[in-house]
């Protein structure tokens, strides 16, 4: 039991690290903070391209700092963004990463993705997936999405 009494916060926590360092892992990067930064970045744009159930649902299934972050400066009232081309994805998802070595653009992206896959229900996979514009619904491995 947590000194605090506060278990739901230490098993958020563990389960943030779980996640991140899946992610750091498939990325084979050094820094648990880049790794968190670039899942942050995806997750965000994710958010920002779909409707506004499929952002409750698929929140639903994150760690609560996880959830903090996906909701963190979101403005429902300009989302789901009209600009939907799989350019502005990545530049976006890159000004918010920074610079980080190592980064390999859509590579990383979908390994974010795979991460995602590996976490989240795949009902709540393949509705994400399908409430995306095509051109960025094409960096998910279908390979995450259990028969998809």
């Amino acid at each position: 039991m947590s000194a605090q009494n506060l278990e739901v916060l230490d098993h958020t926590v563990q389960l943030t690290h779980e996640w991140v360092n899946e992610l750091r892992e498939r990325i084979d990067w050094p820094s648990s903070r880049d790794a968190l930064r670039l899942m942050r970045a995806v997750l965000t744009e994710v958010r920002d391209h779909i409707p506004h159930e499929e952002v409750a649902q698929l929140s639903a299934q994150m760690p609560l700092l996880i959830r903090g972050m996906f909701f963190e400066g979101w403005r429902p009232a300009i989302t789901p963004l009209t600009d939907r081309s799989a350019e502005h994805f990545i530049k976006a998802i890159e000004a918010r990463v920074g610079q980080v070595d190592g980064y390999r653009g859509r590579e990383d992206i979908a390994a974010v993705f795979a991460t995602i896959g590996n976490r989240v229900s795949d009902g709540e996979l393949r509705q994400v997936r399908h409430a995306l514009p095509p051109a960025i619904r094409d960096f998910w491995p279908t390979d995450t999405l259990g028969g998809d």
